[in-house]
């Protein structure tokens, strides 16, 4: 036993829109830029950059003592 066929007219008939939902982090941004002045919103944003610069920072002075390390353990 076959089921009905789909009719071709239904779904020309229906009209689909879709809305892009912004991410958590361009919905954050909008409610931070509504709740603070230009100036707090600068400030937030370089010590963030400070707190990625001073990762990056501290990552990149463990490799090199590591790197130390290795060289002096490697001689004979």
């Amino acid at each position: 036993m076959q089921a009905a066929p789909v009719r071709a007219t239904a779904a020309r008939d229906t009209v689909v829109r879709a809305t892009a939902i912004p991410s958590f982090t361009t919905a954050l941004r909008a409610v931070e830029s509504l709740l603070m002045s230009g100036g707090q919103r600068t400030a937030r944003r370089n010590a963030w950059n400070s707190v990625l610069e001073d990762r990056r920072r501290a990552k990149d002075r463990i490799e090199t003592e590591r790197a130390l390390r290795q060289s002096v353990a490697g001689r004979p």
